[in-house]
């Protein structure tokens, strides 16, 4: 059984359609490449739309009814979205879920060195990653710093086209014998992921110093900025801090309360003689959270027959952990407000409400690549260009970690995309005993509800510049929408 690549049954229509989207698309993970980023931005979209803040609604005690719309985020780093439908909520919702947290670089807490001339910023890498990919690679800094005084400054350099960048060094070829003889894993370590950001040394005018009055050098040593005291020693390390100082305000210290992280830097781009795809950083799992939400907001002007919620979540690349991960209470708490204010409240409606609910985990899948087939069964695998995809279990080796979707929900999923005429295909992640991956389709299933997973096929996942086709970021679209109308 094989799927037909969607491209055969486009018309002008559908392409400029599917053109228009990709564009839109593409600005989306070129412009939002943290979590904050792409929370902050989803709300202000949602808000074009006519969504409130859910907050809001609480502390003013409104009533939600059928065609309202409200939402919540947690610690800027997750967001839920909620359009009210006309059935009440303990007969279930219809929901999309999807991470916007991705693979990256990110600063310690106290990053800064100096060795002979250079300075480095340390890192830890979040998620699975290559390390050896990350090596000389453009990198941009993004991010927030939190100072003591209460104020949060947000970061943001090597984006635009007259900011520098920075990157990871790696070994000369003609000295790397040693070095190429290693395991993949072991090329480049992880403590070797420091980030080069300084060669320049701060000079401090001696002249000017030595003609001081000694009684004024006890004062004049205390006033000085912490940048100039460091630049005997590191003077390298003392200029950065000078500059950081004098465009942001903040001193070395400050880095003990920053979230900074370091991706690639640059826009995505069509890919392609004939741009049929999307080459760009972040697209696990950006591409299904971009149309997830694209979804969820081109119903707005409608009054739903069944409430529909999107869920956009943090730290799933390391098992959905914290208060902004699907493992959290945010997405229950949050439910239980909503239910609150449309009159449905309780801890027991909130059960029956999460138990009827139907949910697509929308993340993405293993694109088939020739030039790896070997890690892939051919008949079972998801290939660029022929829809979305969807995993009936995910997990490794013997399904370890899997949702395992229901035969009767799979094929009620079956009869939702074929009379929305979207593209769809299935398949499961490589080999059996290949590897394998997981989503967070396992979390909401613990409350009952039927859950599947449902994304784009992706070629070099979680590499810093993954591809996808655009065929498939339409199709994933309209199965969205498809699903959040009719599921």
């Amino acid at each position: 059984m094989e799927h037909e690549t969607a491209w055969k049954k486009y018309d002008e229509a559908d392409l400029e359609s599917l053109e228009q989207l990709a564009a839109e698309y593409v600005d989306f993970i070129s412009d939002n490449k943290t979590e904050r980023e792409c929370a902050a931005t989803a709300i202000a979209l949602a808000e074009e739309r006519g969504y409130r803040s859910l907050d809001e609604a609480v502390r003013e005690g409104r009533v939600l009814k059928a065609g309202d719309k409200v939402w919540a985020q947690a610690h800027g780093k997750a967001l839920i979205l909620a359009h009210l439908g006309k059935a009440p909520l303990v007969e279930g919702m219809n929901i999309l879920g999807a991470h916007i947290d991705s693979p990256r670089l990110d600063l310690k807490q106290n990053p800064f060195s100096e060795s002979n001339g250079l300075a480095h910023l340390d890192t830890h890498y979040y998620g699975g990653i290559k390390n050896y990919q990350w090596v000389t690679l453009p990198l941009a800094l993004h991010g927030v710093i939190a100072k003591t005084d209460g104020t949060v400054v947000e970061v943001n350099i090597g984006e635009d086209a007259g900011d520098p960048v920075f990157c990871v060094t790696d070994l000369l070829v003609h000295l790397a014998n040693k070095q190429m003889q290693k395991k993949g894993n072991e090329v480049v370590e992880g403590e070797d992921l420091d980030i080069l950001f300084g060669n320049r040394p701060l000079i401090i005018d001696k002249d000017e110093v030595e003609g001081t009055e000694k009684a004024e050098d006890a004062d004049a040593e205390a006033d000085k900025p912490a940048y100039e005291k460091l630049a005997e020693k590191e003077p390298v390390k003392a200029f950065a801090l000078k500059l950081l100082a004098d465009k942001y305000g903040i001193e070395e210290e400050d880095f003990l309360s920053a979230e900074i992280e370091a991706v690639p830097a640059g826009r995505a781009r069509d890919l392609g003689f004939d741009r049929s795809m999307v080459i760009g950083y972040g697209q696990d799992d950006r591409v299904c959270a971009y149309t997830s939400l694209a979804a969820q907001l081109a119903l707005a002007d409608e009054v739903p027959a069944t409430t529909l919620l999107t869920v956009l979540v943090d730290k799933e690349e390391i098992g959905s952990v914290g208060a902004t991960g699907m493992a959290s209470q945010f997405f229950e708490n949050t439910v239980a407000e909503i239910m609150e204010l449309a009159g449905e409240g309780g801890p027991l409606p909130l059960r029956r409400a999460l138990a009827a609910s139907s949910m697509l985990s929308s993340d993405v899948s293993a694109g088939f690549d020739p030039a790896y087939a070997a890690a892939f069964e051919p008949k079972n695998s998801a290939y660029l260009g022929r829809g979305l995809v969807f995993n009936k279990y995910t997990g490794s080796r013997g399904k370890s970690g899997s949702n395992d979707a229901s035969a009767e929900y799979v094929a009620r999923i079956r009869r939702v995309m074929d009379d929305a005429d979207v593209s769809f295909q299935t398949a499961e992640l490589g080999k059996v005993d290949v590897g394998g991956g997981g989503t967070i389709a396992y979390i909401p299933a613990k409350y009952g509800m039927d859950v599947i997973d449902s994304g784009v096929p992706v070629l070099s996942m979680h590499a810093p510049w993954e591809v996808t086709s655009k065929a498939d970021i339409y199709e994933a679209f309209k199965g969205y929408e498809a699903f959040l109308k009719n599921a």
